[in-house]
């Protein structure tokens, strides 16, 4: 692992950025501004793609369980390194994988969060750890597609997804993909950055048979 790293601070929090990991930035706190509200006490949290573990541990103030996972080796470290310096390590285990793919079929929760990797790119763009952390392939929408075909299936009755993405890879595609499996779904924060507009979607499974 590589030994370069920064310190973030949230609230009372501190989180070491190593060289090869996402750097929260302004989508990470635009959902992490909403955690407080968007996890119940006792709620049962899975955090795709966790960088350095900062949503995780935010999540772990209210959840019971936090499983945390990211395809970047660096991002998994980094991330048991910040769960057990906040204090978290007892809430939040840390597997490596992309998307769904270390969470077990059987597993269902309350809360999905997914800080997507939503910008535009090609594939060269795809190849480093940091960048496949942003890059969304040519329209911005290859890892969020996948998402959103996979994540009903491990989400409780009543259970919330907070999907944070920009308006350069298509809100509204986004809005209609997650009504037409059947979640209610609306827009719940945006910060305008730049040239796009970053915002949190909330997809909420109200059905009484689940999805």
């Amino acid at each position: 692992m590589k030994s370069s790293r920064k310190t973030i601070f949230y609230a009372d929090l501190s989180f070491e950025v190593f060289e090869e990991v996402y750097e929260p930035a302004e989508d990470t706190f635009l959902i992490a501004d909403k955690l407080d509200q968007a996890i119940v006490e006792g709620d049962a949290v899975l955090d795709i793609g966790t960088g350095c573990g900062i949503l995780a541990v935010i999540a772990s103030k209210k959840a019971s369980k936090v499983v945390a996972t990211d395809v970047n080796p660096h991002a998994v470290e980094c991330a048991k390194r910040n769960a057990k310096a906040n204090n978290a390590a007892s809430k939040v285990e840390v597997r490596l994988g992309d998307l769904f793919g270390p969470v077990l079929k059987t597993e269902k929760f309350d809360v999905i969060l997914f800080n997507a990797p939503y910008l535009p790119s090609t594939l060269n763009e795809q190849k480093s750890w940091i960048s496949r952390a942003w890059a969304g392939g040519r329209s911005g929408r290859q890892t969020i597609d996948n998402f959103i075909a996979n994540a009903p299936n491990y989400l409780k009755e009543k259970g919330r997804i907070f999907l944070v993405q920009s308006t350069l890879s298509n809100v509204h595609r986004t809005l209609m993909r997650f009504s037409g499996i059947g979640l209610d779904v609306k827009a719940v924060a945006e910060k305008k950055v730049a040239f796009e507009t970053i915002v949190v979607i909330q997809a909420t499974n109200l059905s009484k048979r689940g999805i």
